[in-house]
């Protein structure tokens, strides 16, 4: 064997030399490792602690001096859901659709059955005291909402109230193809929900209460019946569309469970409010039905106040959930 270390002494100077600029070169990748892996612990700890702070604070990372409505959005860590078309005739074709629809009318049928069956029952009470009162009746609205909305949720959003529909619609969370059907299939449910109470009241009963419809009561003015039906439904809209919001069921995952819970505690609470002024409306749907089988001069003489209002509150709840508390850029609207 030739040895390699005779131009080096004879005693191996070479292999050491080798030997040490191979451990040198080992060490600096180590250390290199050592410092990217320092680098990306940094990283993820600065990332994971600005989340926490912007969840905290609740904040959008816009900054306080931007215009309304013109801030552009950053980085997300949820999902949002691109705007629903305009119209989309292909739904027409999906059995989807049409379950949704039926849903809707069922749920809107069930709604008008409970409801206007305890209504019913309270005005034939003798006394406050044998029956629900208006706290049964608010119970009664809201529970129903509760209940309807966490069943049909998954199958059609569980609107269950064109006022609802048209406010999700103008925040283009669903197409006008959607919002018609939607409309029509929730009216046709609370028509037949309430014909379903008058043939278990009877006709002489049924006309003697009043049939549950909505009307403006004595010592308020129509104006008054129109604020309310504005001011309840906006507080109905904007607790909807805070429940579903994506942002917070991005970042709190017991959110999406419990969004029926606050809306149907909004009802209840409009309907606290308001049975003393309009009998709370709040849902086209409902006055139309409870009007249609009631049938008589006074229940329409104020009906158009309980179209008007809740589409007027659900338009400002859309807008003001979308522009102010989202900060949504027109942009990504249009």
């Amino acid at each position: 064997m030739v040895s390699l270390g005779g131009g080096w002494g004879g005693d191996g100077g070479f292999g050491v030399v080798v030997v040490g600029v191979i451990k040198k070169r080992r060490r600096k990748k180590r250390n290199l490792r050592k410092q990217l892996v320092r680098v990306e612990l940094l990283t993820e700890k600065s990332v994971r602690m600005e989340r926490e702070e912007d969840v905290k604070v609740g904040a959008n990372k816009y900054s306080e001096r931007q215009a309304l409505g013109t801030g552009a959005q950053g980085d997300k860590d949820y999902k949002e859901t691109p705007p629903a078309p305009l119209f989309e005739p292909g739904e027409l074709k999906s059995w989807s659709f049409y379950r949704a629809g039926i849903a809707e009318f069922v749920a809107t049928f069930l709604f008008l059955y409970i409801t206007v069956l305890t209504v019913m029952g309270v005005n034939r009470s003798p006394s406050k005291c044998s029956s629900v009162g208006i706290q049964g009746i608010a119970w009664a609205f809201g529970g129903m909402i509760f209940a309807l909305v966490y069943c049909t949720a998954g199958i059609s959003g569980g609107h269950i109230n064109p006022a609802v529909t048209f406010g999700l619609f103008l925040a283009r969370k669903l197409s006008l193809t959607r919002a018609v059907f939607y409309i029509v299939m929730q009216c046709l449910g609370a028509i037949c929900g309430a014909g379903v109470v008058k043939g278990f009241e009877g006709n002489a009963r049924y006309e003697l209460f009043k049939g549950g419809a909505n009307f403006v009561s004595h010592g308020y003015t129509k104006g008054d019946g129109l604020g309310a039906e504005i001011v309840g439904t906006f507080i109905l809209v904007y607790t909807v569309f805070s429940a579903t919001d994506a942002k917070r069921n991005a970042r709190d995952s017991h959110v999406p469970i419990l969004a029926p819970l606050p809306i149907g505690f909004a009802v209840f609470l409009v309907h606290l409010a308001t049975i003393p002024i309009t009998g709370t409306g709040i849902n086209p749907a409902r006055s139309l039905g409870a009007a249609i089988i009631y049938n008589r001069d006074h229940a329409w003489d104020d009906h158009w106040i309980f179209w008007v209002g809740p589409f007027i509150g659900a338009a400002l709840a859309a807008v003001y959930h979308q522009i102010v508390i989202r900060a949504i850029p027109f942009k990504t609207r249009g």
